[in-house]
């Protein structure tokens, strides 16, 4: 699999259509991966939407040199914390959606966690350092690999790899509290 490099030259070509495959192949992973940071479904969805953005305003940022997901999942970090960032600084004022928003995100998770031990483990991993919530959300939900992981990550494998036994160990301790059997 190419993981949408295929696709993405393609579009590069001309080909229109082409662009509608890399949506439907990362659109729900990405958004989720975002929600992770800004734990709001609408900003994740407006972040994500920005990420496929740069890919069609500035086609020739993407060399190849690593897989498309790669590539996408770093912009769409960079875009989450820029907004994280920048909300730091802003005064949000709470709208009476929230339950929408939350039957929104509900739907979200049972689409990508379906089991009651599934939404105990992604409840355990929300626990987690940053650090630790990304590098196993790259690694084991989007199947990157630790190489990749770095480039979105900003480390380098070692680090990945270092984070990820940090991370499994810290959610072992987490889970035993809770007792979630191994």
């Amino acid at each position: 699999m190419d993981n949408g490099a295929s696709s993405y030259r393609r579009f590069l070509n001309g080909d229109k259509n082409a662009f509608d495959e890399i949506l439907d192949l990362y659109r729900e992973s990405l958004i989720f991966f975002i929600n992770r940071f800004v734990h709001n479904l609408d900003t994740a969805e407006d972040l994500a939407a920005d990420s496929f953005a740069e890919l069609l305003v500035n086609p020739k940022r993407f060399n190849f040199s690593c897989s498309l997901k790669t590539y996408l999942f770093t912009i769409g970090r960079s875009r989450a914390i820029d907004y994280l960032r920048s909300a730091a600084h802003r005064k949000n004022v709470p709208l009476d959606d929230t339950a929408a928003q939350k039957a929104d995100l509900e739907s979200l998770e049972e689409a990508v966690i379906k089991s009651d031990r599934k939404r105990r483990l992604n409840k355990a991993i929300e626990g987690l350092k940053e650090d630790y919530r990304t590098a196993i959300h790259l690694v084991y939900f989007e199947e990157l690999s630790y190489e990749e992981a770095g480039k979105v990550m900003k480390k380098s494998k070692k680090q990945v790899e270092n984070l990820l036994y940090r991370a499994k160990k810290a959610l072992r301790t987490e889970l035993e509290k809770e007792g979630f059997e191994l």
